[in-house]
């Protein structure tokens, strides 16, 4: 399945091939009748209503100002650039949708790059400029028999013009490479960020439905305080670790050159200089507009409905409002397509009075119209997306996911941190391609029932392997945020996958590692709990 991702991708023919699952499920009877549902889901709608969101802040050049914020707190330094990214994007994947948070941190990185590179080729010219003018003085110095070797310095001249052209190629391919970093330093960072709380992802919420319905005298062992003090040092150390690799992939090994450490002086006059051309392009933005404020207020009222919705820790409005029989009939989807509503209802600004024809008023614009929506909202991964969950659902009504569970027993034999590392490995290959919440869904309870035959803590493997359903870092299919900076071009599928690869050893052995030592304390796990003895053979 992944090669075959992989070949589509590579093609770039995506678009064609993921209704492939549409013909050929139903022919084995696998899906006869559920196939199409599943290529318009509720985070196909989530991230609808996401983009919409983003192509009004795009529109009203919100994330052009929100970009050169960011570029004047952190400077042009790289390591910055990425670490402040990654920060943001991880903040704000704790709280709302992965999804959603990648929808809206990637138009603002990808300004902030145009506006860096920008500034570095005008920084650039102005270079070329001065040392052009430089040579003309010396020329002017000169004595009149070095007119004499007119040949060599046309040879000269050729050779600045070459040098020029060298110099512009290694800034293009060094902007496309920082651009890659950047694009999967927020798809990493978003899918990290959702670990840290119990709302962030569902994978979450299915392991603490699962220790709850298999295990019903466990005394809210997996609350919203718990599952925080376990996750959170878990998602800091991963993000570090992530900063890291990124920076040496697509930065180079050389960290005090990224950082701006030990610098020449004139690095650091042109570093000042292109500082200086991004301090000019925010002023020129001015004041802010009433479009752009209305924008940012449906942004922030965005974000506070997605978090007070079902925080946790507190009764959300939906529980409150739209809830009957323990069921909430308000999803994060829900909340994004009423807030892109309001984008298509408010005016951008204040009705004017027509002087011609009767002095009658006419209304403004709305903020965001379906011509706009049309010409940049990316459909093709929004089947894209359909296709991976017909794909996993086929897995599953098949009975493949099941068959590669029951493979899982022989794990009895062997040291218990070499089955939760094993099993974190097997979670975290099996859910690259196929949904996270499936993957949790189908072996929790296999993994249960795995530790109660062998007297293990059942939490020593449901804990790791939960985690390791959000390590999906290496296809465009694997979670929707990849798919989303996979949208815009600049990363191909060896570069995801290399990234990706490193960065799922370096999960597991984080995750791992978190499961042996601060979660170990935190939830006893070296110890076999009474509430799992159900046969009463563990002592």
């Amino acid at each position: 399945m992944a090669f075959f991702w992989q070949a589509v991708l590579a093609c770039r023919n995506y678009l064609i091939v993921v209704f492939v699952p549409l013909v050929f499920l139903p022919l084995p009877l696998v899906l006869p009748t559920k196939v199409s549902q599943e290529y318009l889901k509720d985070t196909n709608m989530l991230f609808l209503g996401g983009l919409m969101m983003a192509i009004a802040i795009e529109k009203w050049n919100l994330h052009k100002r929100v970009a050169l914020g960011v570029l004047l707190i952190t400077g042009v330094r790289p390591a910055l650039l990425l670490m402040g990214f990654m920060a943001v994007t991880a903040f704000l994947s704790m709280w709302i949708s992965n999804t959603a948070t990648t929808a809206m941190m990637v138009p603002i990185a990808q300004a902030v790059m145009e506006q860096l590179h920008k500034s570095e080729l005008e920084s650039e010219s102005i270079d070329q400029a001065s040392e052009h003018t430089n040579k003309a003085f010396e020329l002017q110095e000169k004595s009149p028999d070095s007119f004499k070797e007119s040949e060599e310095k046309g040879n000269s001249n050729v050779l600045t013009a070459e040098e020029g052209r060298k110099r512009k190629e290694r800034m293009e391919k060094k902007h496309l490479e920082l651009s890659k970093g950047m694009s999967l330093c927020i798809c990493y960072s978003s899918s990290i960020g959702g670990i840290a709380t119990l709302t962030g992802t569902t994978p979450n919420l299915v392991l603490q439905g699962q220790v709850n319905y298999i295990y019903e005298e466990n005394g809210g062992i997996i609350n919203f305080a718990s599952w925080f003090s376990f996750a959170f040092p878990t998602m800091l150390v991963l993000l570090v670790l992530a900063w890291v690799w990124l920076q040496i992939l697509y930065l180079g090994f050389n960290f005090k050159k990224n950082f701006g450490c030990g610098a020449s002086s004139a690095a650091k006059a042109k570093e000042k200089q292109a500082y200086e051309i991004i301090k000019e392009e925010s002023k020129k933005l001015g004041k802010m507009t009433f479009a752009e404020i209305e924008v940012l207020i449906i942004f922030i009222l965005l974000v506070v409905l997605w978090f007070t919705r079902e925080p946790g820790f507190f009764p959300g409005w939906a529980t409150v409002l739209f809830n009957k029989d323990g069921t909430s009939y308000v999803t994060d989807a829900t909340v994004s397509i009423f807030v892109s509503l309001l984008l298509f209802i408010l005016p951008s600004g204040f009705p004017n009075q027509e002087t011609e024809g009767g002095g009658r008023f006419r209304a403004p614009p709305p903020l965001l119209s379906w011509k706009a929506v049309q010409e940049k909202m990316p459909w093709n991964i929004v089947f894209l997306l359909g296709g991976g969950f017909a794909l996993a659902k086929g897995s599953e009504e098949s009975g493949l996911s099941r068959w590669l569970g029951s493979k899982l027993t022989p794990l009895e034999k062997i040291p218990h941190p070499a089955i939760a590392f094993l099993l974190s490995l097997l979670i975290a290959t099996f859910t690259e391609c196929t949904s996270n919440v499936a993957t949790t869904t189908l072996f929790l309870p296999i993994l249960a029932s795995m530790a109660e035959a062998i007297c293990l803590n059942p939490l020593y493997v449901m804990l790791p392997c939960t985690l390791a359903a959000s390590l999906a870092f290496m296809l465009p299919v694997a979670t929707p945020p990849n798919a989303i900076v996979f949208s815009y071009g600049q990363l191909k599928v060896i570069d995801m996958a290399k990234a990706g690869f490193v960065l799922n050893i370096l999960g597991v052995l984080t995750i791992n590692l978190a499961i042996n030592t601060w979660a170990s304390s935190l939830f006893q796990l070296q110890t076999f709990p009474s509430w799992a003895n159900k046969t009463g053979t563990c002592p």
